[in-house]
């Protein structure tokens, strides 16, 4: 039996998520369709990570177990002719009998971005969030900085998926610019639920005035999340880069 991982990207607006519902649409459940088709019979998919519902994944990492045998080069073409346009399998590869998509993954990346202009962009509807009043890119990259290093990071988390620690290293948070586009990227070892969302919210309550920077450190100390900024829209984050000790996932 082959252990398979596919190399993805996905629009997330039309589902609940990564993760099978019950009653709603997910990307794993719709995808495990589509290889359970082309495979001949029912696969279970692993994916890296949950997303939540209406978020996207630039790069997303998922693998199953399969006793098929159509070659590796192949199989994302046959997937993707049963996948609607918004799910996409890039590449496929073949891994060791251990792998797991998220038990292995190293470290990820999230970036949330913000159309900061006078004027709404039809363009950008659920794909970016829209924040007319005009940001200082310097002072939230300042406030972006305050969650680097391993911390407690209950203070920006949502009551949700049950984790045995909330402690997590973020190795950047960083803002940068380009236009009227405005990103934030974080990376870390691993993410609470709606994590990178409150991370943002509390960098743009920093630019509103309601808390400094330097208030960031005690937040995340005490673990207060009413002192944290809220949880943005997810339409604007995206899961971009993943890292395995595996290179060839890491493209």
């Amino acid at each position: 039996m082959r252990n398979i991982a596919l190399k993805l990207t996905y629009n997330g607006t039309a589902y609940h998520g990564w993760q099978v519902q019950k009653n709603a649409s997910s990307v794993c459940e719709t995808l495990q369709k589509a290889i359970g088709k082309v495979c001949g019979g029912p696969v279970r998919l692993t994916g890296c990570g949950r997303t939540d519902a209406g978020v996207h994944a630039e790069r997303y990492v998922a693998n199953f177990r399969t006793d098929s045998r159509i070659p590796l080069d192949r199989l994302p073409f046959a997937i993707n002719t049963h996948t609607p346009e918004d799910i996409a399998v890039r590449e496929a590869v073949e891994v060791d009998p251990a792998f797991n998509a998220i038990g292995s993954c190293v470290k990820k990346e999230y970036t949330y971005r913000i159309y900061n202009s006078r004027f709404k962009n039809p363009f950008y509807v659920n794909r970016v969030y829209f924040y007319p009043k005009r940001l200082d890119e310097a002072f939230l990259n300042e406030a972006a900085h305050m969650f680097v290093g391993t911390h407690d990071f209950r203070a920006v988390r949502s009551v949700g998926t049950e984790t045995k620690s909330t402690v997590r290293t973020v190795y950047w948070c960083d803002v940068t610019r380009n236009g009227d586009l405005l990103e934030l990227k974080v990376c870390a070892n691993g993410f609470l639920y709606n994590m990178v969302r409150a991370i943002t919210g509390t960098v743009l309550y920093a630019a509103e005035g309601k808390l400094l920077p330097a208030d960031i450190p005690g937040i995340l100390e005490r673990g207060d999340r009413t002192a944290a900024g809220p949880t943005v829209p997810p339409g604007g984050l995206y899961l971009t880069r993943l890292w395995y000790e595996d290179g060839r996932l890491n493209e």
